[in-house]
């Protein structure tokens, strides 16, 4: 019967490491005059956000290689549709990442330290702002915005103490 005492110890191992560490939330806003859909992977897959509207997100610790991004001229009936910009084959709740265009929010939640950037390496096709509570603010307002990955290899990401919220604002 070790295997009992031995499931019990992992057990407690785990609930102490997943006690230290905690999620990000993000508050993701659509200031744009017209809906918005936004979509989150791999944590949030994606909903409507009519002007004015906010979309709270909880994204757990460790969650690495995440994007937000704004879809644009959607149109669904139930779950599935399509939509001109960052469509994720037909999905209203994506899994994958949006076909471009898209401006991406891209980050990683970690522990002690969270890393975040904008990337317009798949095209542009929404305004975004994307924040970190205590860190940079970063801009991007048209395809050739400064705050953001053009190509790989550029070096435009930022880092924020663990345990922050972030916004993501489109159309700002």
């Amino acid at each position: 019967m070790a295997f009992p005492a031995a499931s019990s110890v992992h057990l407690v191992l785990l609930a102490a490491f997943t006690a230290g560490a905690s999620a990000a939330t993000f508050t993701i806003v659509n200031n744009c005059g017209f809906t918005v859909w936004p979509a989150a992977i791999p944590v949030g897959g994606g909903l409507q956000l009519n002007p004015g509207q906010t979309w709270t997100l909880n994204v757990p610790a460790g969650t690495s290689s995440c994007r937000i991004w704004g879809r644009t001229g959607c149109s669904f009936n139930g779950g599935s549709g399509s939509c001109q910009t960052g469509d994720c084959a037909g999905a209203l709740s994506c899994t994958l990442s949006g076909k471009p265009p898209t401006t991406l929010a891209e980050f990683s939640i970690g522990g002690a330290t969270d890393f975040y950037d904008i990337s317009v390496i798949d095209g542009y096709n929404l305004a975004m702002d994307f924040s970190c509570s205590n860190g940079d603010a970063l801009r991007c307002r048209d395809s050739g915005c400064p705050d953001a990955y053009h190509q790989p290899g550029d070096r435009k990401t930022h880092s924020c103490s663990g345990n922050n919220n972030y916004q993501v604002i489109f159309c700002p």
